[in-house]
Order: C-alpha cells, then structure tokens, then sequence
C-alpha cells in the first residue's frame, strides 16, 4: 500500500477539505481525489462521505484511520533506527497517557537519562487505546495507560492510583460547602475526555444523555489554564492539580451524596523483553 495515500487520508480525514488537504500537501486537488479513490478500492470499503465544502469520515474510514497512522509510524521507526548512526546505543521507547506523564513519569526518565545505561529514550504520548496497539505493533517498549493489558505475552503490573476530584477557581467559592449530584447540571462544565474506561463512563452518566458541555476537550492539563480563570468546573486527577489546590488558586468542591471512583494506571511490556525488565522495572519499582 503506497504511503502517500496514507498521508493523503491522514491529512483529509483532519481537514475534512480536498482543497485544503492538496494545499498542505503541495500536490493537485485531483491529485488528492485520485488518491482517496485508489485507497477506497485497494480497501474495498467507502473512507468518507462527500459533501459539497467537506467530507466526513465513514464508520470504516473512523476504524482505518488507526490503522493507517499506526502503519506510518512503523514505516519511519523502521527508516529511522536502519539510519542511526549509532547502533550500539539501546533506543528504549516508553509509550504513555498525557496525563501520566505530566504526574509520574519525570522521576523515571530522569533515571534513565542520568544512569549509564548507554541508551536513549524516546516518548510517545497518546491515549491509553492507541498506547498499547503501539506496544502490540511494537512502536514502543513499555506502556503506560489507564487501561489493563491481558493478552498472552505481556506483563502488565499495576502503577499508581489517584482520586477524582471536582474543582474550580478560588473566584467560584458558590459550592465551597459542597455539591449534590443534581446540581452538576447547572454547573459550566469543561469535560475531558479522559478514554479511562469506567471513569469516563462515571462522569458522562452523572449528566443527561447527550449533554452539551460548555467546553470539551482531549487533554486533562489543558483544562487547567480556563480552571484557573474562573470559567467552570472539573472532575480531574488530584495528582495533576495538587500544587494548584495547595496555594490555593484552585478549590476543591466536597460530594455530598456521591463519590468518585479511583484512577488506576498500569505499567506493560513484553515478558521476553530482558533489557526493559533488567534495567527499567527496576528504575520503576524504586
């Protein structure tokens, strides 16, 4: 399968624009059409939806688009470590949530940095999904996601656990006393998308069916900034906003008649992977 057809997929499933897309592309807007028409009939399965201005991505173009990244991604490791200049330096590649980076990964890689281990590292940071098909596709060599990984040949040891808290500004103080769950709905809520399983789960079912938030985004940090201002609230790990809840520039709000369950992370790699298992674990288990 040419990669200039992923590409092309890539970048216009993103724009949703054949116009736009031959334009980042530098190529024909025919060129781009072509493209996306031999893909479709190499698949055998229609990619997007044609619209007048736009196209939107089919329920097999959503399920592809996976598929295609994950297919680039092993294309440049390949070129990349062929091409590296120094063969004899281990290349360790940590896979990990956002969010589990910016909490408890800095004391590990430090580790990695500053002990001789003739290695160097590199981190992949997506969704706890995405991580471990990596891991499977063998991109990376240790995950670090919100989701259990049980599939034969991998070892998956829990990591952390953290709370879910709501918070806001110190210029909301109108719940400081604490919050029922029947008025999260007259609240401004600014809702993560966390891909954390039941977590997710727990915080979209504490509001109606298709609920319209008043901000959503992917990204927990990014939250922190509008938190901080004063423009709405958050269900959010504590191990995120801790420094934030000690100066006291952001608020906890109490739950009165419900509670939050735990965040649960994991640690995964290949059982045969002797490198990760005799000069990583250790780094993660001090």
């Amino acid at each position: 399968m040419d990669t200039q057809y992923l590409k092309t997929f890539i970048q216009l499933s993103a724009t949703k624009n054949f116009t736009q897309t031959a334009k980042l592309l530098f190529v024909a807007q025919s060129t781009v059409t072509n493209r996306i028409n031999e893909l479709e009939k190499a698949l055998g399965k229609q990619l997007f939806v044609r619209a007048k201005k736009q196209v939107a991505l089919t329920a097999e173009g959503q399920l592809f688009l996976g598929y295609a990244k994950r297919l680039l991604e092993l294309e440049e490791n390949a070129i990349e470590q062929i091409n590296a200049p120094d063969f004899s330096r281990k290349l360790i590649r940590f896979g990990t949530t956002n969010s589990i980076y910016e909490n408890y990964l800095y004391p590990i890689i430090r580790s990695v940095l500053t002990n001789d281990l003739n290695t160097a590292s590199r981190i992949v940071i997506n969704h706890s999904f995405e991580v471990l098909s990596f891991l499977q596709d063998g991109l990376i060599d240790i995950a670090f996601t919100y989701i259990p990984f049980t599939k034969n040949g991998y070892i998956c040891t829990p990591f952390k656990e953290d709370e879910l808290i709501l918070v806001t500004g110190k210029k909301n103080p109108a719940f400081a006393s604490g919050i029922a769950q029947k008025d999260l709905i007259a609240l401004d809520y600014l809702f993560c998308n966390f891909a954390l399983l039941k977590v997710g789960l727990f915080i979209r079912e504490l509001f109606p069916p298709h609920h319209q938030f008043k901000f959503e985004i992917d990204n927990s940090s990014k939250l922190i900034p509008f938190l901080l201002d004063g423009i709405g609230y958050s269900f959010l790990p504590k191990s995120l906003i801790s420094q934030y809840l000690a100066d006291h520039s952001l608020i906890s709000i109490p739950l009165l008649d419900f509670n939050t369950p735990t965040i649960k992370s994991y640690y995964t790699y290949k059982y045969d992977d002797s490198f990760v298992l005799t000069n990583i674990i250790p780094l993660i288990e001090a």
